[in-house]
């Protein structure tokens, strides 16, 4: 939202309407989902490469050529809070949403991973 609002003060005397929002969102390559260049790098690494994980940060990391602090500071906080990654204590996890975003089927293991995520195993 920020960059979209600094790209309206200097493309647009600081006016955002829909069309200056979208060429903002162009630019800076921010897809319908929210996801920018990175996050759609992760998303992409952790299920194409490592079949949808876990992951551990250090590799992932390495993997889409960013800086360990930047996946985990700059990219992970927002993929959790959208529904695409899961932390869990063996790694970072795709969900279903990450495998639906890039138009491939959900492994089976993906779709178990996503339905026992939260379940502490109690007898609620």
């Amino acid at each position: 939202l920020r960059r979209v609002r600094d790209y309206a003060q200097v493309r647009a005397d600081g006016v955002v309407s829909l069309p200056v929002a979208q060429a903002a969102l162009e630019l800076y390559e921010v897809d319908e989902s929210g996801l920018d260049r990175l996050d759609r790098a992760v998303v992409d690494v952790l299920c194409r490469r490592f079949g949808g994980g876990p992951v551990g940060l250090s590799t992932l990391a390495v993997a889409v050529g960013e800086e360990r602090e930047t996946v985990e500071e700059v990219a992970e906080p927002f993929l959790v809070r959208s529904g695409f990654l899961a932390r869990t204590p063996r790694g970072r996890v795709a969900t279903p949403a990450a495998w639906h975003h890039l138009g491939l089927a959900v492994p089976a293991a993906a779709q178990v991973a996503d339905a026992t995520l939260f379940d502490d195993g109690g007898d609620d």
